[in-house]
């Protein structure tokens, strides 16, 4: 049950040297499908911001509504 201690430096350059064999098994999209991606979360997030906003003005039109 006795693990030895590294010494910082060692234990930071492994962390690094892990980091670094990690990063090569990332399977990385090419440009065609990031910019497929980006712009449907684009048109996504303005048709999710279009209906945000109508269900805002209609619960508004309602409670100005009710409080007259």
């Amino acid at each position: 049950m006795s693990e030895e201690k590294k010494p910082v430096g060692t234990r930071i350059s492994g962390f690094w040297k892990g980091l670094k064999s990690e990063f090569h098994k990332i399977s990385w999209p090419d440009k065609t499908t990031v910019g497929k991606q980006a712009i449907a979360v684009t048109i996504i997030s303005i048709i999710l911001g279009a209906i945000i906003a109508l269900l805002d003005m209609g619960i508004q039109y309602g409670v100005n509504w009710l409080s007259m």
